[in-house]
């Protein structure tokens, strides 16, 4: 593709952007919506060959591959009226909003293929759930660190749900992080420490050799530290009210 328009320049559209621009070779044209006014104009500064539209339509037209990355809440306002002919792809990372709305909203024959780009991907490191699979929009992603294509919308719902527990992990960080605090710890080498923590931790998840199960098992002894806090803190009743609220978010996601 050498000619991307991106509609809704958040922090994805900003993202996505940013990683088109890593690691130097050929980079396609890329044609951004006037939403999120001062990110479009901001990325059309930094890159060369990166431009901001006059509307959405002219982002379509002037496209070969087309992202809509508007919020969920701001689609209609963002889509109506537009004409998309049926010889562009359009990618729709927008999360809840299926492909069949997405088609009637659009009234196109256009390939629609939802995915879900994560903020990792400005650094071509984070790996994209695509679905349909589709040969360029999968090529789209492998440059941008990965694709993962699903051939099921029901895999994809399930995989979206996942991306909604982010910044509870942050949170959990940021709670560790307090307490050190609260017990004197000073709040720099609180947090200095929690990341170096986890960071190290999280390197262990590129061993695709053992399972996650496996890999809890080897940072843990019987009747360690880390296995009082598993069972007394991530107890069943925590583990219940988490699997609670990951079936609320996939209930709303379909």
């Amino acid at each position: 593709m050498k000619r991307v328009g991106i509609i809704g320049v958040g922090e994805i559209g900003r993202a996505i952007v940013m990683g088109l621009r890593q690691g130097g070779g050929e980079s396609p044209e890329v044609f951004l919506s006037p939403r999120g006014a001062h990110t479009a104009a901001e990325l059309s500064g930094r890159y060369e060959g990166v431009r901001v539209c006059a509307d959405n339509q002219e982002v379509v037209d002037r496209s070969e591959l087309v992202i809509i990355a508007v919020r969920r809440q701001d689609r209609h306002a963002a889509l109506a009226g537009l004409t998309v002919d049926d010889d562009k792809v359009v990618v729709n990372v927008m999360a809840g909003v299926g492909n069949d709305e997405l088609r009637r909203t659009l009234a196109t024959d256009a390939p629609l293929i939802r995915a879900i780009p994560l903020p990792a991907i400005r650094e071509r490191r984070s790996i994209t759930v695509t679905y349909p699979s589709h040969p360029e929009v999968n090529s789209f992603f492998e440059r941008m660190g990965g694709a993962l294509p699903v051939a099921e919308e029901t895999a994809f719902n399930v995989l979206s749900t996942l991306t909604g527990t982010l910044t509870a992990h942050y949170a959990y960080l940021a709670t560790l992080t307090s307490w050190a605090t609260g017990q004197g710890i000073a709040s720099d080498t609180a947090d200095r420490y929690v990341r170096d923590l986890f960071q190290g931790v999280a390197r262990a998840l590129s061993d695709g050799t053992r399972s996650l199960h496996q890999l809890a098992a080897d940072h843990e002894t019987p009747n360690g530290s880390n296995e009082r806090i598993r069972t007394t803190w991530f107890d069943p009743a925590n583990s219940e009210a988490l699997e609670k609220a990951l079936d609320d978010l996939l209930a709303d996601l379909r």
